[in-house]
């Protein structure tokens, strides 16, 4: 598959450029959906719209026998780029930060390079709106997806994501929790405001977050064991308009990281008795937890032939070390569906510098496009005929 993707890079740039100068949010991501249904109905692939709001549904053989499920997400950032390159962002505050142009790319060329082979089975193009945010009941694309049936007979699912840090060549994949759970708190810590000058007759919200926030950092290092993984970090703290007012109370917004899922029940139970030092002291607070992604597992079967097609397309340096993260991803809601794996992509030019996600200048080595196809379509074939 490699050597029939390699002349496909000249297209498979053209196609991800436009889809890097044309960002799209969350479940807005129409405009890439279309081309992406263009694209496919050119190569005589049968193409579902509107799958899990927005999303497109490819279908590659006649379904009889296994079916192997490949998904790409299409959305992107609400960062603005400053990158300046001819293929930059067009939409101010919009950017493709994250790699999901890449993935759409090498997804479609997935469908190039299969789209007349003899499928001993289906091969089903899985082309995914709104990884990064979820929508107005806090959903997410990939369980959208799944209740729309785009998994609905799948044997096996499986996907890629490009890394900033590993040279273009090369892919990192390793057998299970890959990914850290997520969940989100929402709290306000209330108190009594006043005068700046008359502290004591406020009960100052300011200084009784200051104590929660003491207990909340202690968390993962002293109430969690420290032979499982578990992160808690704070990214907004805001209250008060005025440097002589004392406010009424002060909102705070975290992070929860996990990858046990008793860790993870522990986390949310340590926000709220951490809050309840608020209360200790006079005050108040309310608190809400918004449930994220839970940890991604990749099926040990999946992950042995991802590197078996690694090492024969790559050759032996072409597997990477794999860096275990609690970054979270919603690929997971597919693997919980049918067994599956993602692996990383290196998508970094050898001798360049590391580009990480979600920052206004992350780029990727468009060497990489047709390396990608070609990984996922070998794997998807070879899941189709075992060995």
């Amino acid at each position: 598959m490699l050597n029939k993707a390699l002349p496909l890079k000249p297209r498979l740039i053209e196609l991800r450029r436009t889809i890097h100068r044309n960002p799209e949010l969350g479940f807005d991501v129409h405009r890439t959906a279309e081309l992406v249904a263009r694209t496919l109905g050119q190569l005589g692939v049968e193409a579902q719209t509107g799958v899990g709001k927005t999303g497109v549904v490819g279908y590659i053989g006649d379904g009889d026998g296994p079916i192997i499920g490949i998904r790409a997400d299409m959305d992107a950032l609400p960062i603005l780029e400053a990158n300046s390159v001819d293929y930059a962002s067009q939409a101010p505050g919009k950017m493709h930060a994250c790699g999901h142009d890449g993935h759409t790319t090498m997804l479609l060329g997935v469908a190039m390079l299969l789209a007349k082979e003899k499928i001993p089975g289906q091969i089903r193009l899985i082309f995914q709106p709104s990884e990064e945010a979820s929508d107005e009941e806090g959903i997410s694309g990939a369980p959208r997806m799944i209740a729309d049936d785009a998994l609905k007979g799948v044997h096996h699912v499986i996907a890629l994501h490009v890394d900033g840090t590993l040279d273009t060549g090369k892919i990192s994949v390793e057998a299970g929790k890959v990914s850290g759970a997520v969940d989100t708190f929402r709290a306000h810590v209330l108190g009594t405001g006043g005068h700046g000058a008359h502290p004591d007759q406020t009960n100052d919200p300011i200084w009784l977050t200051a104590q929660v926030l003491n207990a909340l950092y202690a968390v993962p290092s002293r109430r969690v064991d420290p032979f499982r993984p578990s992160v808690l970090s704070l990214g907004i703290v805001r209250g008060g308009g005025a440097s002589n007012v004392i406010p009424n109370s002060v909102y705070i917004e975290g992070t929860l990281r996990s990858m046990d899922d008793k860790v993870r029940e522990q986390l949310v139970a340590e926000v709220e008795r951490c809050l309840q030092i608020a209360r200790a002291l006079g005050g108040d607070y309310e608190l809400k937890i918004e449930r994220g992604y839970p940890s991604m597992h990749n099926d040990p079967g999946v992950t042995a032939e991802i590197q078996k097609v690694g090492h024969d397309l790559l050759g032996a340096d072409g597997l990477d070390v794999p860096r275990q993260t609690l970054g979270a991803e919603d690929f997971a809601y597919m693997t919980q569906a049918a067994p599956g794996a993602m692996f990383n992509l290196g998508v970094k030019k050898p001798g360049g510098p590391s580009r990480f996600l979600h920052t206004p200048d992350f780029d990727l080595d468009e060497d990489a496009l047709p390396i990608g196809s070609a990984v996922l379509a070998e794997t998807a074939l070879r899941l189709l005929r075992p060995r």
